[in-house]
């Protein structure tokens, strides 16, 4: 099993325990491929959930750049409603799993079609 298929399945894991829904894994691997190889960096895997910066980098580049979602109090609320789901003292909330709780909130699958 590959590195990135490792860290596709610890994803999974983290949808099926936090948030108690099975995972589409389609979507999954096509949100963490579009990652890139900040999958593989310790900090660029994760998203600090205390760190404003970081959550207007999640709005900026994930939400109004690849999502296409216009700006608006409604995205903020989203990623901090997924955060708070995810558990705000988790240290490892991952990227690719905050981003796919978000596209498919959002009903933005279809932009991994």
């Amino acid at each position: 099993m590959s590195r990135r298929d490792e860290l596709i399945e610890k994803y999974a894991a983290d949808i099926k325990d936090k948030f108690n829904e099975a995972p589409d894994m389609e979507l999954l691997t096509k949100v963490t491929v579009g990652l890139g190889p900040s999958i593989y960096n310790l900090d660029s895997s994760k998203v600090s959930g205390s760190s404003e910066k970081e959550l207007e980098t999640v709005k900026n580049n994930f939400l109004m750049g690849k999502l296409g979602l216009a700006d608006g109090p409604e995205l903020l609320d989203a990623i901090n409603k997924v955060i708070d789901t995810y558990g705000r003292s988790d240290k490892n909330k991952y990227r690719a799993v905050i981003y796919y709780m978000l596209a498919k909130h959002f009903k933005k699958e279809s932009i991994y079609n």
